[in-house]
Formats: C-alpha cells, sequence, structure tokens
C-alpha cells in the first residue's frame, strides 16, 4: 500500500472516521471546513456489503482528502450482529421502537471502541491531536458507542494509551460535531457545506447492486430527514421499496 503524504504544514492533521454513509460524509465535510487536513480512516470488518466502502473510496477521491486508508478487520469471526452474520436486518421499525432503549441486532460489538482504536493509532503516528466521529445520539438506532458519556470515557483513556499522550506530546480531542443533532439537521448541515449527498451510502441490507431497501432503521433515518427538509433522497432505492420520492 502507498504510505500517506505527511501532514501538511499549514493545516493540522486530523482522523476522521469514514464509513461512505451520510453522517461520516457530513463529518469528514465539517472537519475540512474547520481547516483540518483530513485523514480517512475507512474498515473493511465484515460487514454484509462493500457498497459504502466503495461509496467512501468514491467520496473522499471527491472531496480531496490528504490521504485515505481502507483497513481490514474480521469481524465475522465473532458474529454477534446482524452485519456480520447471518442474522436478519430489521425492517419497517417505528420510530418509537428505534427510541424504545432496546439495543437492536445491527449492534456490532465494541465496533466504535475498534476503530477510535485504530484512528488513535493513526493520530499518533501524524503527531495530530484531532479525531472526528459522525457518531449520533438523537436519530440513532440506540447504540451504546454513539452516547457522550462513552465519547468522553474514550477520550479519557487514550491519554494514558499512547507514548505520545504520556510524554504530553498529545492532547487528544474527540470530535463529535452530529452528535447531538437531529437526521434532518445534519442534512441541513452537509448541505451548506455543498455534501453530494447522492453518493453516500447508509442501507445495512442494499441490493447487489447498491440500492438501498428503504426499510431498515437507517434507511428509514435517512429518508425522514430528507422529507423534514423538503427533499427527495438521492441514492437509489430498490424497486420495491416504498419510498416517497
Amino acid at each position: 500500500m502507498r504510505q500517506p503524504a505527511p501532514p501538511s504544514a499549514a493545516r493540522r492533521p486530523a482522523v476522521v472516521l469514514f464509513s461512505g454513509g451520510l453522517d461520516s460524509t457530513t463529518t469528514l465535510a465539517i472537519a475540512q471546513a474547520e481547516g483540518f487536513d483530513v485523514y480517512a480512516l475507512t474498515f473493511r470488518y465484515g460487514q454484509r456489503h462493500e457498497v459504502e466502502i466503495d461509496a467512501a473510496r468514491r467520496i473522499a477521491a471527491r472531496m480531496g482528502v490528504a490521504a485515505h486508508v481502507v483497513t481490514d478487520i474480521d469481524l465475522r469471526a465473532f458474529g454477534g450482529s446482524a452485519l456480520t452474520s447471518d442474522i436478519a436486518v430489521p425492517k419497517g421499525r417505528s420510530p418509537e421502537a428505534m427510541a424504545d432503549g432496546e439495543i437492536p441486532v445491527t449492534y456490532v460489538p465494541a465496533r466504535n471502541t475498534i476503530f477510535l482504536s485504530f484512528a488513535l493509532a493513526w493520530a499518533e503516528v501524524l503527531s495530530a491531536n484531532d479525531i472526528f466521529l459522525g457518531v449520533n445520539a438523537l436519530d440513532y438506532s440506540g447504540y451504546p458507542d454513539c452516547r457522550p458519556e462513552y465519547i468522553a470515557a474514550f477520550t479519557r483513556m487514550a491519554t494514558l494509551a499512547t507514548k505520545a499522550g504520556v510524554e504530553g506530546r498529545q492532547s487528544l480531542t474527540i470530535h463529535t460535531p452530529l452528535i447531538q443533532l437531529t437526521k434532518a439537521e445534519i442534512i441541513q448541515r452537509g448541505l451548506a457545506l455543498g455534501v453530494d449527498y447522492s453518493l453516500t451510502r447508509t442501507c445495512y441490507d442494499p441490493s447487489p447492486t447498491g440500492d438501498a431497501c428503504g426499510a431498515c432503521d437507517a434507511c428509514l433515518l435517512r429518508l425522514r430527514g430528507f422529507a423534514a427538509n423538503g427533499l427527495a433522497d438521492p441514492v437509489p432505492y430498490r424497486p420495491e421499496a416504498r419510498v416517497t420520492r
């Protein structure tokens, strides 16, 4: 693999956890707007499809990031999630069901902790003090590793976990600019920054050609966000999906 370019002297480096979805693309745009040199980190972790990885590559190239690394981790070895094993993806859940506090089977055990650990390692190599993560604690499916208290706890741990931290050369900030925004507000923010949402992919269970199902939690939250802005979602959906266009 070609080694990423070193950070620019003119802009601060930041590692952005980047799936190619709506939230992480908006987060990447925010990091760039705030003056950071973005080092995008995407994971092929054994998820059901590679549609989002292909999207991440396209978006990273379009948005001119400093470097984009796709890293392989096989979480299928553990399973325990509808995204990494042969468990059906829930479809057609109501907003009330998504907000009832029960963690759905699309939760991938410890995923954000694993991802943030990799981001922390790259940040240390880059002499970066900043990591961006597109988690959200309002319009989301109830995942425990998307909450503000989790991010605060990981940040405290990270200061003890690296050579740069204990030597006082790194003062880490984990930026979560979307954490208190609704999906509609996230879309508004991204559109103001010029994000092309037609390039993003969010669906948990797309068709082999990449068309979204229109019924999983990720699709329903996304569709609701666009509808609240009076907009149609620009990504393709399966013909049988009941999507208002």
